[in-house]
């Protein structure tokens, strides 16, 4: 078959489909109840991917490309994009979850920065997150030089550590709940940590390393393994110890593991929800001046909470839609901040 005819085929196939999609479209948004919509548009598409496929260009291996990509690409579109649209659109209505009467451009972001509840959220989810980033590296490095040394069981103390991991944050939550309120109070006579706000936020602190720690581990001792060990033993051999190797040798060559391990950990430890919505759901409260405060609830629990629990969907929107903004800000600054490092080391 001649190039013309290929093309002529193509071009046919494509204006058939793209015409019999429109039509299926059509007949959808005009609410008509033609059981044919469905076939149409499933014949259309299925043409107008056939005359790209068909399409004699030079650009044809790129046209394969986007083909194969783009189921994954719409389903991005639709799942992620999409939504993210619609709701940057919803914070700035007077939205309740289902339909909006009345656009009212920033107003829920100027009442959300207003609200003393919001900043509250906002500094004890910064410190939590500050906190928690460095107990999960430091214990997980930790217990990664553990399991990368020449002691016997290592492989199980690996399976033991990770164990914590497989373990959901809402049944983890109320797993830890039932110990600080019953075994621990039984154990040492005293009230739980979960009914002060100071000690509650520790304990979240402490599930959060508990579950995570082994995870980032795993990781670390991936990077471990990967030094070699003709350097270890040249080091060795002239005369530097534990310590010197530690920092000197393994740390510089495996920074790329600290940035991997260093931004899961701000970014799991910033959208905190399952765990602080099971141990403690934001209590106790905790009285800063003449106001009250949930007194650990974080800014993915705040959202939560102004949407459902309050039924101020537009807010919570507002809520959700900096909460992203600061989220994907913070972690690309690490990130950029770490791999300036890695080309230092």
């Amino acid at each position: 078959m001649s190039t013309s005819v290929k093309k002529i085929i193509s071009i046919f196939c494509l204006l058939v489909g793209i015409g019999l999609a429109a039509y299926a479209l059509y007949l959808d948004f005009t609410k008509n109840n033609n059981d044919a919509r469905g076939t149409t548009l499933i014949i259309g598409v299925i043409l107008v991917l056939f005359g790209l496929y068909a399409l004699p260009t030079k650009k044809h291996r790129m046209i394969i490309n986007i083909l194969f990509l783009l189921p994954l690409v719409f389903t991005f579109l639709i799942t992620v994009i999409l939504p993210f649209c619609c709701g940057v659109f919803y914070s700035m209505t007077d939205w309740n979850g289902v339909r909006y009467t009345e656009f009212i451009g920033i107003q829920n972001y100027i009442d959300m920065f207003q609200r003393a509840d919001y900043k509250y959220s906002f500094v004890i989810t910064f410190l939590f997150t500050v906190i928690n980033m460095i107990l999960v590296n430091g214990i997980g490095f930790a217990l990664a030089l553990l399991c990368t040394a020449e002691v016997k069981g290592k492989n199980l103390f690996r399976a033991s550590f990770f164990l914590p991991n497989l373990i959901g944050g809402i049944v983890l939550g109320y797993v830890w709940q039932f110990i600080f309120n019953k075994v621990l109070v039984a154990i040492t006579n005293s009230n739980s940590m979960l009914s002060n706000a100071n000690y509650a936020f520790i304990a979240i602190l402490i599930v959060s390393a508990w579950q995570y720690a082994g995870y980032i581990m795993m990781i670390y001792v991936t990077g471990l393994q990967t030094v070699p060990r003709e350097v270890i033993e040249a080091s060795a051999i002239d005369g530097a110890n534990f310590w010197v190797t530690l920092i000197k040798i393994k740390m510089p060559m495996i920074w790329n593991t600290f940035t991997i391990c260093i931004f899961l950990t701000l970014v799991n430890s910033f959208k905190q929800f399952d765990l602080n919505f099971a141990l403690t759901n934001g209590a106790p409260s905790r009285i800063i001046g003449d106001k009250m405060y949930a007194g650990t609830e974080f800014l993915a629990l705040s959202i939560y909470n102004t949407a459902i629990s309050k039924n101020n969907y537009s807010l919570g929107q507002a809520k959700a839609v900096v909460f992203f903004l600061i989220l994907a800000v913070v972690s690309l600054t690490q990130v950029t901040i770490s791999k300036k490092k890695e080309v230092e080391m």
